[in-house]
């Protein structure tokens, strides 16, 4: 391990455009739960009756049952050694754009600023109708929060049913296209459209990274560097080792 991360650390230190595509298991070292696994959302709600932008409109108030459900876990969570990590190699020049399919801020939270959320965001929220905007938190005691036309409030995420942002898709696959390095994180990228990253990068020569905890489909297949184990440990350690590296000297030229 420690021979692919001083790889993966000269990888990033030579590359001019380096991202990062993220999925719930960047965000499961915090205490959020992936919506598919055992413990998440999809195992109490059947996200056919909770997760649609029809169900919404239609039981908005049937629907915030789940929603109140996920805004307590989301809320409590702060971020952990893998989001603080990403901060930081921003902060140093090293990451220059976080493409995620969370919806916890997590990452801004962490210190990261340059993020591509293709599902939304769960801090906010919009009136459907008159388009008025509120922060979740302002909204916490209510049940269900109202706009204050009447109408209830739905969170800044993408519902089943609802377009993922054309500007987020066009802007990622633009950075994909040129990027250098792109590292994946937390995520097994098998869900459209995040699962065309990868490959549109690796098509553009860029050097892909995988952090997971285990082998994907992309392992095999478009895969440069596998480091196996939890997001945190490894993103440390890595950001750990560039400090070092850049100590010494390494890239100071380039």
């Amino acid at each position: 391990m420690k021979n692919l991360i001083n790889e993966t650390a000269e990888i990033i230190l030579n590359s001019k455009l380096t991202l990062a595509l993220t999925g719930a298991g960047v965000s499961v070292e915090s205490g959020i739960p992936d919506f598919r696994s055992a413990g998440g959302l999809w195992a109490k709600y059947n996200p056919a009756e909770y997760a649609t932008i029809s169900a919404f409109t239609e039981r908005p108030e049937k629907v915030w049952e789940m929603l109140r459900d996920m805004d307590k876990v989301v809320s409590g969570a702060r971020p952990n050694k893998a989001h603080i990590g990403m901060g930081e190699l921003e902060k140093m020049g090293l990451l220059h754009h976080i493409i995620t399919q969370n919806v916890d801020n997590l990452h801004q939270d962490g210190g990261s600023k340059n993020v591509i959320e293709y599902h939304g965001n769960a801090s906010t929220l919009s009136c459907l109708w008159c388009k008025k905007g509120y922060k979740s938190e302002d909204k916490r005691k209510e049940h269900p929060p109202k706009c204050q036309c009447g109408k209830i409030l739905k969170p800044d995420v993408i519902f089943f049913g609802e377009a993922i942002s054309a500007q987020a898709m066009e802007r990622s696959f633009q950075l994909a296209g040129s990027a250098e390095a792109l590292m994946v994180v937390g995520t097994s990228a098998v869900v459209s459209p995040a699962n065309t990253i990868p490959s549109i990068a690796k098509q553009n020569g860029a050097k892909i990274i995988e952090i997971n905890k285990e082998r994907t489909s992309l392992t095999g297949s478009v895969t440069d560097i596998f480091l196996k184990g939890s997001a945190g440990e490894i993103i440390s350690e890595l950001v750990d080792r560039i400090k070092d590296m850049r100590n010494a000297g390494y890239g100071t030229s380039l």
